[in-house]
């Protein structure tokens, strides 16, 4: 798994699924175009870098998205791997009381995110060989849960985008595939669910580990594959 000479975008890197999974590229050689609204709190672990570019980007906003892609490529010349980590979560609201905001939040930056950065970075790929594409889903996704509505059904529209994607584009050498993750172990969860065993939890590296094998070429076979990672390693 190499990525020497290879360039990833990874959209959501500020945080720390995101931390983890450029830690696990850089560590494999790939060149890094991180895009994030908060590209500040990058600055001070990579910044400077010749191999990494910072791109303060709103994904909801098309315009923005395309300068990304296009200072990305502009930096590095072809893009091989999109990252998507970028997603939101929000919980609380029965089915019949979800409100327009929630509905909206979680289908913005589920699903929506990902086909406005498809939309630009797909071409690029096809104009190039091919490419590989990794989304980051979850392990609610598969069936409905109470007060999770929104949020499952956001989800598993991703789910969706990208079994379609991979039906559209695997004959064209784009291979592209999901992580459904448990809850990830970060401070931010740990601070919601003080009573919870986080040894139960998957750890960012490990999530990063396995993403960083679907963008490989290990994983050239695999298409519209949506993985669980539950955790307990």
């Amino acid at each position: 798994m190499n990525f020497e000479g290879r360039t990833v975008l990874i959209t959501g890197a500020a945080g720390q699924l995101g931390q983890a999974v450029v830690a696990a590229f850089a560590a494999q050689g790939a060149r890094l175009a991180l895009v994030d609204r908060q590209t500040a709190g990058l600055k001070a672990g990579f910044g400077g870098k010749p191999d990494i570019a910072l791109i303060d980007a709103d994904l909801l906003d098309g315009p923005q998205v395309a300068a990304a892609v296009a200072a990305a490529t502009t930096r590095f010349g072809r893009i091989h791997v999109l990252c998507h980590l970028a997603g939101g979560f929000r919980m609380g609201e029965a089915v019949h009381q979800t409100s327009a905001a929630t509905w909206d939040f979680l289908f913005d930056l589920n699903a929506r995110s990902f086909v406005n950065i498809g939309r630009e970075l797909v071409p690029h790929m096809l104009d190039n060989g091919g490419g590989r594409i990794v989304a980051v889903g979850a392990y609610a996704a598969r069936q409905g849960t109470a007060n999770m509505g929104a949020y499952i059904a956001s989800k598993s529209s991703l789910i969706r985008l990208v079994e379609s994607m991979s039906a559209e584009l695997k004959s064209q050498h784009i291979n592209v595939n999901c992580v459904l993750p448990t809850i990830i172990d970060t401070p931010a969860n740990r601070a919601s669910m003080p009573d919870a065993d986080p040894a139960a939890w998957v750890a960012p590296q490990a999530l990063a580990e396995v993403i960083l094998f679907l963008a490989s070429d290990a994983a050239r076979a695999v298409h519209g594959a949506a993985l669980p990672v539950t955790g307990l390693s």
